[in-house]
């Protein structure tokens, strides 16, 4: 795949869904406490008017309270500027979040694919970057659900490589996120994988391995509230940051890039 510079980062486009009160039933890996519906849907439109703010149209799907862990729109779809590829989720309590999020993807993109097989992909483990696609094996993507997407990706143009997620991250994104221009933001134990090449990292400091999830929007870098050292290493490394609380999507395992799909449109 060609190096595209900007595709990590530069969108002109957001689908993200409000938190509904159901999200006091997400999953967690570790239980701290239920978020509040009323708080979260607060937390979410300071993120969307971030979104706005950067530059981006937004799409807000309303609130599913059948489906607890739907505001996280970024696990059942992967965007592309050509299209969109409806991933499979690979818990069962999430069977369906793809179904219900296909109108919006239809209303925006000239191609919605849906990943082929019976394997699995949660978006939360796919990293784009500008030269390569890495996905993340983990307790929520297979081998299977991995090399169809791959595979897809391959026939769109794109280069993608599956990677072993380490022991104990739950998300590959959990723990690294692309700052853009060939910087990434990871913990140590991203750091020290080698899945990244000679791109320059920036290192989560010690006990913020939670703020190893941002995003890069356009021209700012979305960073979660509470992560005052590795904050100002994104900053020292030259990025415009926003601060953001994310208080309540922690505690059903969610961060920032967890709550949008980002994508670019040409709309010439």
């Amino acid at each position: 795949m060609a190096h595209r510079p900007g595709l990590s980062f530069r969108f002109t486009h957001a689908i993200t869904r409000i938190p509904a009160d159901s999200v006091a039933n997400g999953i967690r890996a570790v239980d701290a406490g239920d978020p509040s519906g009323e708080k979260f849907r607060a937390e979410h439109g300071l993120y969307v008017t971030a979104l706005q703010e950067a530059g981006l149209t937004v799409d807000v799907l309303p609130a599913l309270e059948a489906f607890p862990d739907s505001c996280f729109v970024e696990d059942p779809a992967f965007c592309l500027p050509e299209g969109a590829i409806q991933l499979r989720p690979g818990t069962a309590s999430r069977e369906g979040e793809g179904r219900e999020i296909r109108a919006a993807l239809d209303a925006r993109f000239p191609q919605v694919v849906e990943l082929p097989g019976t394997g699995h992909v949660d978006g939360g483990d796919v990293l784009m970057l500008d030269d390569v696609i890495l996905i993340g094996l983990s307790a929520r993507t297979d081998r299977e659900g991995a090399e169809a997407f791959a595979k897809i990706l391959g026939e769109w143009g794109y280069k993608a490589e599956v990677c072993e997620t380490p022991e104990g991250v739950l998300h590959f994104k959990t723990a690294c996120s692309t700052l853009g221009d060939n910087v990434i933001l990871a913990t140590k134990v991203m750091a020290d994988s080698g899945f990244f090449g000679d791109r320059k990292i920036v290192q989560v400091a010690e006990g913020e391995d939670y703020a190893a999830n941002v995003i890069r929007v356009n021209d700012v870098v979305l960073v979660p509230e509470g992560y005052p050292k590795t904050l100002a290493a994104i900053e020292a490394a030259g990025f415009k940051t926003v601060v953001l609380p994310t208080h309540e999507a922690r505690k059903v395992d969610g961060g920032l890039s967890c709550l949008s799909l980002r994508f670019a449109l040409n709309e010439a």
